[in-house]
């Protein structure tokens, strides 16, 4: 089982990304996959996610500028990030596999950095 999170980078105050994550196939066509975001001295949160029948949800804070979909031909997920703010900076997590007790799923990518300056 692998997850491989890219796409962050440094980006101005109302700029774009679109992070990706490529998983492996057992996990991406039997389970639905979310991502986090852990802000600099902040707890890790979820930031959407969307279900194996492609069925989207979002935090409030991100509703209406980012959105979150998958690729099932590339066994991969994506957030497609606008509007951002310097509070959207953080580590990116996508996050898949089955739900464990805590409420998160069970398999982790490395993370990747966003970084909004204002």
């Amino acid at each position: 089982v692998q997850l491989q999170a890219s796409g962050g980078g440094l980006v101005q105050t109302g700029g774009s990304l679109r992070l990706s994550c490529a998983a492996s196939l057992s996990l991406f066509s039997e389970h639905g996959m979310d991502w986090y975001r852990q802000a600099p001295g902040k707890q890790r949160e979820l930031v959407a996610g969307i279900s194996v029948s492609d069925r989207p949800h979002y935090v409030d804070a991100v509703k209406g500028r980012f959105t979150i979909f998958r690729n099932n031909a590339r066994n991969t997920l994506y957030l497609q990030m606008i509007s951002l703010k310097p509070e959207d900076t953080g580590v990116y997590y996508c996050n898949g596999g089955p739900f464990l007790s805590g409420g998160q799923r069970e398999y982790w990518g490395q993370g990747t950095l966003v970084t909004v300056s204002s």
